[in-house]
């Protein structure tokens, strides 16, 4: 797999300019959403490195995360003339640098790419490693390849671009990273003052270090990287239940799924009752819940039984014995699962 750099910049057009002029091409392409249209373009569309781009635009949310807008974007590389010597730059959250990176990995066989997240949870989760994909048939990330990014520039600047909500849904992956890390990276994460208004660069190139010392390991996540599916099982039920009714922001999902399989891993591989307490409590006082009941337990067991991770019949978890020691691999029955849920409902 073509090896990823991530960079943190500090003077974006010169970044940018850098990275594009490191993949000769005939013809450049930006894709942004509707939202990062408005909000994110205007911030490079002036830079002399962007001057010929040609624009693709898609729907905002996870809900255009579709066969439907992969098939707009692929329409539109063939309509404005792209050929296999070309380059695209995904301006975005999540959605855009997932679902365009899988139309850059397959249109003609694969073009490169250059991921640009605009969102916290884009910087530190979605834009590294090299997973694209889309939803389909009502599951997270259902379709797609491993296909990493030429480079993934991360600029803090578009943070001031988010509101609060979209803060802490990246929030909730620091967590994760926090969590899979060390007691120290932990503690830290949990102790920050007025959160959401404090996400520093130097806390982003912390929680980006995680992954991608991980990614580099385990690029197709054949052992350690799952690792980062801590919180996961649970939270893509959680998520995909809310796409049949409200939908979610990811990083809210995943703190319930946190919730969930934090009370797993006291219950099956001795994570400290103590810590999952502060963990929960932290997640509680800032992310509220998700109102589910023991009348969604079998929708959401039948999310986790679609989960990626799991072979044969079984429900894989990722659970921790403590901060920094992971179990990956592990399985829980269904009367254990909805222990957890019952948990989750009443914390």
């Amino acid at each position: 797999m073509e090896q990823q750099r991530v960079i943190i910049s500090d003077n974006l057009q010169q970044t940018l300019t850098a990275a594009i002029a490191e993949c000769p091409h005939d013809r450049l392409f930006v894709l942004t959403d509707t939202t990062t249209q408005q909000l994110c373009l205007p911030l490079v569309a002036a830079f002399p490195c962007m001057q010929q781009a040609c624009g693709i635009v898609i729907g905002a949310t996870d809900r255009n995360k579709t066969l439907q807008s992969l098939t707009h974007v692929w329409e539109e590389l063939q309509r404005l003339g792209a050929t296999r010597h070309s380059l695209m730059v995904n301006l975005g959250g999540g959605m855009v640098t997932d679902l365009g990176g899988f139309a850059a990995s397959t249109f003609k066989r694969g073009i490169p790419y250059i991921n640009i997240p605009t969102t916290l949870l884009s910087m530190v989760d979605a834009s590294v490693g090299g997973k694209t994909g889309i939803n389909f048939g009502g599951l997270k990330n259902e379709i797609g390849v491993f296909n990493n990014a030429r480079s993934v520039i991360l600029d803090t600047t578009f943070l001031r671009t988010l509101d609060a909500e979209n803060i802490l849904s990246g929030y909730a992956e620091m967590l994760k990273h926090g969590l899979i890390d060390s007691e120290t990276h932990w503690a830290r994460l949990l102790t920050i003052d007025r959160l959401p208004l404090t996400v520093d660069t130097s806390m982003v190139a912390d929680s980006v270090a995680v992954k991608q010392r991980i990614v580099t390991e385990d690029p197709t996540e054949q052992g350690l990287r799952k690792a980062l599916n801590l919180g996961h099982t649970a939270g893509h039920a959680f998520e995909s239940l809310a796409l049949e009714r409200t939908p979610l922001l990811h990083g809210y999902a995943v703190a319930y799924g946190l919730v969930v399989e934090l009370y797993l891993s006291c219950a099956k591989t001795g994570f400290p009752t103590q810590k999952m307490r502060q963990t929960v409590s932290f997640i509680k006082e800032h992310y509220g819940r998700m109102a589910v009941s023991c009348d969604d337990y079998p929708r959401l067991l039948q999310f986790m039984h679609h989960d990626k991770k799991n072979t044969g019949a079984a429900i894989n978890f990722t659970l921790l014995g403590d901060t920094g020691d992971i179990r990956i691999n592990q399985t829980a029955t269904e009367d254990e699962i909805c222990e957890a849920l019952d948990f989750y409902r009443e914390y």
